[in-house]
């Protein structure tokens, strides 16, 4: 999932990296809600408070709204800059890095994000920004934009009016291309609804714990990944 990029890159690799990071971001969109009442995975909303607070004079408020934006942005900063720096190394493994991150910072929340949430609310708020702002430069480069993870907006937009060309671009390959992406488009909808939606029912029994399971995501596509490329070069090595 995280090997191939660029024309190497096919639809098998997009569907699976799209369930499994949209999971994880349908599971921090509501525990991060349900423990803050921010939105912690998107900044749409965001930029409409801030306006509000700065019309209102509310300097300090406005100031806060500006961060959630700031860190999602920091968070897509550091993902391309470690991605283009390992790259430049010849790294093996420079998309997996942001991903290591991710899954780091996840699990820190997961065990000090009650005590976080108790002292400063916004800073459990800064931090999930900046860990979606990681994993949606990530999945946006590598599929080169094909896949977006964080937020559904522009999904449905997409899905909408690939919905719509289905009527009439009639070749079968213009009808293949838009049945896969529209396949693709209602995987990244229903694993980001299937992740809120277990956030939401564990949220209830272990609070912020429950992003323990998202970083065990986050580790395990990491390690299919790495025993997938051992086993085929294992075989490779055989057929030779």
């Amino acid at each position: 999932m995280f090997r191939h990029e660029g024309k190497t890159r096919n639809f098998k690799h997009n569907l699976g990296i799209a369930s499994l990071l949209s999971f994880v971001a349908g599971l921090v969109n509501v525990a991060g809600f349900l423990a803050v009442q921010k939105l912690t995975t998107n900044i749409t909303g965001h930029f409409a408070y801030l306006i509000d607070e700065v019309f209102k004079l509310k300097w300090w408020q406005g100031l806060v709204y500006f961060l959630y934006i700031f860190f999602f942005f920091l968070g897509s900063f550091t993902s391309n800059l470690l991605i283009e720096i390992a790259t430049r190394k010849h790294s093996k493994i420079s998309y997996q890095i942001p991903v290591f991150l991710e899954s780091f910072i996840l699990f820190v929340l997961a065990v000090f994000g009650t005590e976080i949430t108790r002292e400063n609310p916004n800073a459990l708020a800064f931090t999930l920004l900046f860990s979606m702002g990681l994993q949606n430069a990530l999945v946006t480069k590598i599929s080169r934009a094909t896949v977006r993870t964080t937020h559904l907006t522009g999904l449905f937009t997409d899905l909408g009016i690939e919905l719509s060309q289905l009527f009439f671009y009639k070749l079968p390959e213009q009808q293949k291309q838009l049945r896969s992406s529209v396949k693709l488009r209602l995987t990244i909808i229903c694993f980001f609804f299937l992740g809120g939606l277990t956030g939401g029912i564990f949220y209830t029994y272990i609070q912020l714990k429950i992003l323990i399971l998202a970083a065990v995501v986050l580790i395990s596509t990491i390690v299919y990944d790495f025993v997938k490329f051992r086993w085929l070069r294992f075989r490779r090595k055989n057929r030779k």
